[in-house]
């Protein structure tokens, strides 16, 4: 295993008057005596888009799971706005790869961008106007105001991904955790959410993604984590993948 190297600090600046940074230390996980990730460390921003990178079985999806809070970390903490994070925050949003999604699940768009209330409501409080203008602004905001009454089955792939980053937005997550989102999606469809990325960083939000395209990364995120169950490389995209050692780690 080659010993990690971070180019540097964070890029952007948010656009919030405090500073909202996201600090992983030491982190680990282990199942039983298979060790998925071991000392992760890294920090960054809001207002970044940071593509995790990384050979099948690397450790991407448990990252992106243990910061969501969905997997119990071994050791190493997780620190969001100077505050430690120790279970899930409606902060966080997360997007599972399209395989794990019940896409029969019998739902309309508007109700799964519904479902980003609920940590502010409750399953079953009442919505105020605040809420329903919640969901509306996040409709008109990703494009799907006139796809609202249909079936989330019977949405293309690409107003799939928009439909979940609209409950992102409703739920006001300040980070996306999304697991592969352009597997599956035609080129056009991949472009336009690649607009939406640098739009939903251009508005503050932090942008967590793991990615297995190299001919297009530095054109969606300008920060790529490199990892092979722990961190070989931190930095800027043009850094990271220009670098010798992720050709040694995808050899």
């Amino acid at each position: 295993m080659v010993a990690p190297h971070i180019h540097g600090e964070h890029e952007d600046c948010c656009h919030h008057e405090d500073h909202h940074e996201l600090v992983v230390q030491d982190l680990s996980v282990r199942y039983r005596k298979v060790t998925a990730l071991e000392n992760i460390s890294f920090a960054t921003s809001c207002g970044n888009r940071i593509a995790l990178v990384g050979p099948n079985g690397a450790g991407k999806s448990t990252l992106l799971k243990v910061i969501a809070g969905l997997v119990k970390r071994s050791t190493g903490t997780i620190q969001w706005r100077n505050t430690q994070v120790k279970k899930w925050s409606r902060e966080f949003s997360y997007l599972p790869q399209r395989e794990e999604i019940d896409w029969n699940f019998p739902i309309t768009v508007r109700g799964l961008v519904e479902m980003g209330r609920y940590p502010q409501t409750g399953m079953f409080g009442k919505f105020t106007d605040t809420d329903e203008e919640a969901v509306t602004s996040a409709l008109l905001s990703l494009q799907l105001e006139d796809l609202q009454h249909r079936q989330i089955k019977e949405l293309s792939g690409g107003q799939q991904q928009r439909a979940f980053l609209a409950r992102a937005i409703a739920q006001e997550a300040h980070i996306l955790l999304l697991d592969e989102p352009f597997t599956g999606l035609d080129p056009n469809a991949s472009e336009l959410l690649g607009v939406l990325f640098h739009q939903l960083a251009k508005e503050g939000r932090l942008i967590l993604s793991s990615h297995h395209d190299m001919n297009n990364v530095s054109e969606l995120f300008n920060q790529t984590l490199l990892i092979d169950t722990q961190l070989v490389e931190f930095g800027k995209t043009e850094d990271v993948i220009s670098a010798s050692r992720i050709k040694e780690v995808f050899s």
